[in-house]
């Protein structure tokens, strides 16, 4: 149930171009960098720190990518539920401060271990940026424009892909870890610019319980919606975890002519997915809609795995590298996903959602990659991720299809 609050309440909003968005952009160019980066530097690192076999390589990488998200399902309960009780400020630049210290650690590691661990707390660092800077920006801008907002934080967000291959390819795979750390830290010194949500601070003075997670549990349609906002997510990670970082292995398998490379593929990739975002973005408002936004983007994204599993068979590197774009491109509904996921919920447990739903899609990896080496024996690499992507996809569809319209929604309320 919510409760909707006075309109002389109401907080007053922030410009398109404010701090606000600013930061958030920022951050989530920072936040991208980081996630992204162990995919770039996955085979260069692990040679560096001994293991060489091609067949190690795959395990180690699957194994430190799965700590990574499993500390990223941890990071999103912890910093959502810290959202909600202590503020999105402390949430935005304290995930900030943890991810770029363990990030710089990165750069020192010496054997699997160390590196595993990092990358669990680097996960759970970077579980908080995104969902923070998304609630505080839909909370800080007027309801007609909160998804141009959510189009700048993410265009330039995800760009920090492309400039994460480009650091990894030059500078070295512990002098990429170091950058990005050192982003991060150099981040923090824009904080005094932003200031808290007045919808947060509104129901503290209130006294409104906040960041109740088991709330989420505890009454059926609020479930409901929840789970259809988790599964909103999970085919990018996906299209990420299996198709993308995989890329090099699937460009053997379909005896692409040339060397496919992971950093490429996810540059390309990601180049897409920022275009991909921008449009979506800015599709919603126009079409002032965000669920048909959605389904035509799931559509388009099932039709390019389609693309991608059947029809590069023999195909050159650069048509290989186009698909990675146009996969990139469709499956640029990340941002708006988080965002609807916002949109769904009250203050009181805006942040906890906007939080928790994009890292538990995230996490779904620590499952996909187990059912996806479970598959490959019987039906080939091909075969499992068809089946997994048909079953992502068509979950995404119908929570689209089902979860009620947000676009133009008050945010002012509260869940009881």
């Amino acid at each position: 149930m919510s409760v909707a609050k006075s309109p002389s309440s109401a907080p007053k909003t922030a410009a398109l171009l404010s701090a606000v968005v600013i930061v958030a952009s920022l951050g989530y160019f920072v936040d991208i960098y980081d996630l992204v980066l162990f995919s770039i530097v996955r085979v260069e690192s692990l040679k560096g720190i001994g293991i060489t076999a091609p067949a190690d390589i795959t395990e180690q990488g699957q194994y430190l990518l799965s700590m990574q998200m499993g500390g990223m399902l941890l990071g999103g309960i912890l910093w959502g539920i810290l959202g909600d009780k202590r503020g999105r400020l402390s949430v935005l630049f304290g995930s900030i401060l943890m991810y770029s210290l363990a990030n710089i650690a990165n750069g020192f590691v010496q054997t699997i271990d160390q590196y595993a661990w990092l990358r669990l707390i680097a996960g759970v660092g970077l579980a908080g940026e995104l969902g923070a800077g998304i609630t505080l920006v839909a909370e800080s801008l007027p309801k007609e424009k909160r998804g141009y907002g959510t189009m700048i934080v993410a265009s330039v967000g995800v760009s920090g892909a492309m400039v994460a291959y480009g650091v990894g390819q030059y500078f070295g795979w512990r002098n990429a870890y170091f950058i990005g750390g050192g982003l991060g830290l150099a981040l923090l010194a824009l904080r005094a610019g932003v200031f808290e949500s007045g919808m947060f601070e509104q129901a503290k003075r209130e006294g409104v319980e906040r960041g109740n997670f088991a709330s989420l549990f505890t009454n059926g349609p609020r479930l409901a919606k929840y789970i259809r906002c988790l599964f909103l997510g999970v085919p990018f990670w996906f299209l990420v975890g299996i198709l993308i970082t995989m890329a090099p292995e699937f460009g053997q398998e379909f005896g692409v002519q040339g060397a496919v490379t992971g950093g490429l593929s996810i540059f390309w990739c990601y180049f897409g997915l920022t275009l991909g975002d921008f449009t979506s973005g800015a599709l919603s408002q126009l079409f002032k809609s965000r669920n048909r936004t959605l389904q035509l983007f799931i559509v388009a994204c099932a039709t390019m795995v389609g693309v991608y599993l059947y029809g590069l068979h023999g195909a050159s590197t650069t048509m290989f590298y186009l698909v990675c774009f146009l996969i990139g491109y469709a499956g640029g509904f990340w941002a708006l996903f988080v965002t609807v996921s916002a949109e769904q919920f009250g203050t009181n447990l805006r942040s906890t959602v906007a939080t928790t739903a994009p890292n538990f899609a995230r996490g779904a990896i620590v499952l996909i990659n187990p059912a996806f080496s479970a598959l490959k024996p019987s039906l080939g690499i091909t075969g499992a991720a068809t089946v997994i992507g048909a079953v992502t996809l068509l979950l995404a569809f119908f929570s689209a299809s089902t979860l009620p319209e947000s676009y133009g929604k008050d945010l002012d309320y509260v869940e009881e």
